[in-house]
């Protein structure tokens, strides 16, 4: 059975990691002029997660850095994860059998 002490230990363990989320997400225009301007990142691919929201990926092939961002429909844009030693993979081939 869970006892108010564990359930308080459990929200105190959740509160940040949601506020942190909160603090990351900014208008979309604003996030990525961040991306490009400060960082030099550059749109390396994406697509739609779900209805409502769209996965991408940045990076920046000079400094190695790169980004992961979701943009929900009305346009807030959260930073979902970042780092450093972008590797590119170089041409990507599609095993046989499955249509480009």
């Amino acid at each position: 059975m869970l006892r108010l002490k564990d359930g308080l230990v459990a929200l105190a363990l959740i509160l940040p990691t949601a506020m942190q989320a909160q603090a990351n997400c900014a208008d979309r225009e604003a996030v990525v002029a961040s991306l490009t301007t400060k960082y030099g990142e550059a749109f390396a691919g994406g697509g739609l997660q779900n209805s409502e929201q769209i996965l991408e990926v940045w990076f920046s092939e000079e400094k190695g850095t790169w980004t992961v961002l979701m943009t929900r429909a009305n346009g807030r844009t959260c930073i979902m994860a970042s780092g450093t030693n972008w590797q590119d993979p170089g041409e990507v081939k599609l095993p046989a059998g499955i249509p480009g």
